[in-house]
């Protein structure tokens, strides 16, 4: 097992395993701090995993196009968020 290996296994293991559980339950403003934790830290899984695969050429465009839509994804969820009126009891 490679070093890229072993990276690749803690982020997802201890990072995007997290946020997954904290982005799938509980308050409105809980599953956002989920989705915005999530989402770096799936960039660099696949920015790993691309090192760790087979090295093809077009490995690096799913998490050079995750970034901006993750970015956008996040405002639009911020912003249904605070039109509903925030966390709902």
């Amino acid at each position: 097992m490679t070093a890229y290996e072993m990276c690749l296994a803690a982020l997802l293991l201890g990072g995007l395993a997290p946020a997954l559980l904290l982005a799938s339950r509980g308050e409105p403003t809980s599953r956002l701090v989920g989705l915005a934790i999530a989402a770096p830290v799936l960039t660099f899984a696949l920015i790993l995993f691309s090192e760790v695969g087979p090295g093809q050429s077009y490995d690096l465009i799913l998490p050079l196009v995750l970034v901006p839509l993750s970015f956008a994804g996040t405002l639009v969820f911020t912003r249904l968020v605070a039109r509903w009126g925030g966390d709902e009891e």
